[in-house]
């Protein structure tokens, strides 16, 4: 009985020896499968390092453009401010000098015989009202033209 049981013993050591070695060939397996994921890993790790420092100096070169651009801008809405006000001026003035032009044109028109709405008007008062048109007159320097 104890040689049956010793060998049965020593059996059951060699079913265990045999699960463990199966058991490290798994494992080595799994670590060579691992190593190998580590290695694409470092790969892609140094490639987003590099797309990392790539996006940082575009970054960098971005905020500069806007930087220049918000300058550029800024200057140019300025001008195009004081070039608005410009204009605005002028278009009043242009304004004024068409109205006194109209005036002037009323008053000096001979009346015809087709318009009736219009009073005839004398030579004397043409010339009175163009000349009260004339006085009206006046350039953003002062001067009467």
């Amino acid at each position: 009985m104890s040689h049956s049981f010793g060998m049965a013993i020593e059996s059951l050591v060699a079913v265990l020896l045999l699960l463990t070695i199966g058991y490290c060939m798994l494992l080595n397996t799994r670590l060579k499968r691992l190593k190998a994921d580590e290695h694409s890993l470092k790969a892609t790790i140094a490639e987003l390092i590099t797309a990392t420092e790539i996006a940082e100096r575009a970054i960098g070169g971005l905020k500069h453009t806007v930087r220049d651009v918000n300058e550029n801008l800024g200057s140019q809405l300025t001008s195009a401010a004081e070039m608005s006000l410009q204009l605005r001026k002028q278009v009043a003035e242009g304004d004024n000098v068409f109205r006194r032009l109209s005036k002037i044109a009323i008053a000096a028109r001979p009346a015809s015989e087709t318009e009736p709405a219009v009073p005839k008007v004398s030579a004397a008062q043409a010339v009175a009202a163009a000349a009260q048109a004339f006085s009206e007159r006046r350039r953003s320097d002062g001067l009467a033209a």
